[in-house]
């Protein structure tokens, strides 16, 4: 491992240097999206019958699917990126501070991405303005779903000031050392910057942090998404009070995961193994081997309630979730990592950043299995199954499919964007890492 100190030119080089391997990316990733926009094209064209979805009951199928199931994992990864951050600034966690800021930007991306699903499983957009926001003072009061988007549009705004207010800080002392094509947006940024602003964006920036850790538990992945299914007692699956502990535990799995991704490819892109260190997938790892065993629990109690004598109608939901192949498949992916955390603790010569990499993959892979599929058995057993005769049926189209990598590749094309405008890794943490003396 590196001994050198890190610099300010080491967090400039990736504004500073565009490699062939930067636009054979941008290239991949930008296929992807478009395919993905060329499948919404035809479905807007043709309308919603394109993909696997259908009516519920007569129809034979389920109204919500891939969607709303990429939709959660989407809104999951962003809340659980904040927290992260926040946790890193409210609890003093200095380990961290190196991929704290690309939470932070996984957070937008991610509330990006799971914003455009709701237009994009919505059939037509214009209903966005017909039917929410020009119904909005009527919905907000009765409406689960409205207050899904105003928690997410309230979240979206305290992280981008959250963001901009540490950003004025490291624009302002290396703004000699940015591109003046860019200067516009700097100068936006700064904004009647002064020096003397740092302390009081210290303090505004710790109260954000304790909001949004207050807000994550009680109205985000804690609340109100989850509340967008426990409240439904005709839907045994979905309805109790463990979705939102259990939904909070999956949005911290993903969003570890997630930084643990990005950071591994920014560390390889511009030989950061100074910066972020083999210490931070370690601690990283440790963090999602924990909110892995909650997850975990979280399942165990979920199907102990409804596999001990319970109702007919939750007896059924439950061993039609417990026998499903997908559904095992992911609590297997799921402990499979777990395991691997533990091993790599008691030994730790098994840990490798690889590993940790493999790591990550499996379980995004998990937790994006078991919410698509938590939607689509929520609806195949409810109470009243008045078509029990004719179960229905639901296997996602391509454009379904297609959805997934086109919004993994809208994150990929965000970061790639922001990484050649403004650092990704904090000046504060580059100062920590030299030991300067600052405030």
């Amino acid at each position: 491992m590196s001994t050198k100190a890190p610099t300010e030119g080491d967090i400039l080089r990736p504004i500073k240097n565009t490699t062939t391997r930067y636009f054979i990316l941008f290239g991949v990733a930008g296929l992807a999206l478009l395919l993905f926009l060329l499948g919404w094209g035809y479905q807007l064209a043709e309308g919603l019958i394109v993909t696997g979805l259908a009516d519920w009951g007569t129809g034979g199928g389920v109204t919500w699917g891939v969607y709303i199931g990429a939709f959660i994992w989407w809104v999951g990864i962003a809340h659980g990126g904040i927290i992260l951050s926040a946790a890193v600034r409210l609890l003093g966690m200095e380990r961290y501070m190196p991929v704290a800021r690309m939470a932070e930007l996984l957070t937008i991306a991610g509330l990006s991405a799971a914003g455009f699903f709701i237009l994009v499983h919505m059939g037509r957009p214009d209903r966005m303005v017909t039917s929410v926001l020009g119904h909005y003072h009527i919905t907000v009061h009765g409406s689960p779903l409205v207050w899904d988007v105003t928690v997410i549009t309230a979240y979206f705004v305290l992280t981008a000031t959250y963001l901009g207010l540490t950003l004025r800080y490291d624009v302002s002392r290396l703004r000699e050392d940015l591109p003046d094509r860019l200067g516009p947006i700097y100068t936006v940024l700064t904004l009647g910057y002064s020096e003397r602003e740092d302390e009081i964006v210290q303090r505004m920036v710790w109260w954000l942090a304790l909001a949004i850790i207050i807000m994550a538990p009680l109205l985000l992945h804690g609340g109100v998404i989850p509340w967008l299914f426990a409240v439904l007692p005709t839907y045994p699956t979905w309805f109790g009070g463990v979705q939102g502990p259990q939904f909070l535990t999956i949005a911290l799995t993903s969003a570890i995961s997630g930084v643990i991704l990005v950071a591994a490819s920014f560390r390889r892109a511009y030989d950061w193994e100074h910066i972020i260190t083999d210490d931070v997938f370690r601690g990283l790892l440790l963090w999602l081997g924990f909110f892995c065993l909650l997850f975990l629990w979280l399942q165990l109690q979920q199907n102990v309630t409804g596999l001990f004598k319970p109702p007919v109608d939750t007896e059924i939901a439950a061993e039609a979730r417990l026998h499903h192949p997908l559904y095992l498949g992911a609590l297997g992916l799921v402990f499979l990592v777990l395991t691997y955390i533990f091993a790599q603790t008691i030994r730790p010569a098994l840990f490798s950043k690889g590993r940790a990499i493999v790591a990550g993959v499996l379980v995004l892979l998990a937790t994006l299995t078991e919410k698509v599929l938590f939607v689509v058995e929520g609806f195949f057993h409810p109470s009243f199954e008045i078509y029990a005769a004719t179960p229905g049926t639901y296997f996602p189209s391509l454009i379904e499919f297609a959805s997934i990598a086109g919004t993994v590749g809208m994150v990929t094309l965000f970061f790639l964007a922001v990484a050649k405008v403004v650092p990704v890794v904090e000046l504060h943490a580059i100062e920590h890492l030299r030991g300067d003396d600052h405030k």
